[in-house]
């Protein structure tokens, strides 16, 4: 289940240049670790204690952050399991850490937007269709369009985008716009080193094309 320009001098920016890679390999790889972690948590986890699970990944998360002020990605992946632990928890307090992913992305976003394949855009498009409206929350289904057509021009054949779009389109009863957007996310390519979250994901995407392909 969120603006900041810096300016900097022509020395700052090489001095920054020149490190940038040793500190992008060791934020890339404890991103990495909590995409993995999440995939696992997500997918294959039994229920039953799939929320303490989320709840102490949530925890190493924040300390990933913490480590890499200005980088979008550990910003993006901490609002993924706090919008997933949202979701788990559910009433007032899952509502809460459904704004608090909404505030990470946000950061994110203004960082790097397309971050990710525009998984900011992505997370936050699924955040304003899936949350309640005014006045409990803050779900509204426009802005969850223009987040996700954003994401889907970054990333067209992304299969998590297409697949929110999909479902938003369905909320929305249009069910020939959400069949296409399903298919879409079917057709997705696979992603190295997360086969348990396409499977995942897939799965969703098919057994929601099938109550959408009753309303055709």
């Amino acid at each position: 289940m969120k603006r900041l320009i810096l300016a900097l001098g022509l020395t700052s920016v090489l001095t920054f240049a020149a490190v940038q890679p040793a500190r992008a390999d060791a934020v890339d790889d404890r991103v990495a670790v909590l995409q993995r972690s999440w995939d696992h948590i997500n997918y294959e986890v039994p229920q039953g204690t799939r929320l303490a699970e989320m709840a102490r990944l949530n925890t190493q998360a924040d300390a990933v952050v913490a480590a890499s002020p200005g980088r979008a990605e550990p910003l993006i992946w901490s609002a993924i399991i706090t919008a997933s632990e949202a979701g788990l928890r559910g009433g007032l307090g899952g509502l809460g850490l459904a704004r608090e992913a909404r505030t990470l992305l946000e950061r994110a976003e203004a960082i790097n937007p397309r971050a990710l394949n525009g998984a900011a855009l992505t997370s936050l498009g699924s955040l304003y269709a899936q949350v309640p409206g005014a006045p409990i929350g803050f779900g509204n289904r426009t802005r969850a369009r223009t987040y996700l057509q954003r994401a889907l021009t970054i990333a067209p054949n992304d299969v998590d985008a297409n697949y929110f779009m999909g479902d938003l389109l369905n909320r929305e009863h249009d069910y020939a716009g959400a069949a296409r957007s399903l298919e879409r996310a079917l057709a997705a390519p696979a992603r190295p080193g997360r086969a348990a979250a396409d499977r995942g994901r897939k799965a969703e995407a098919r057994a929601l094309l099938a109550q959408v392909r009753t309303h055709l």
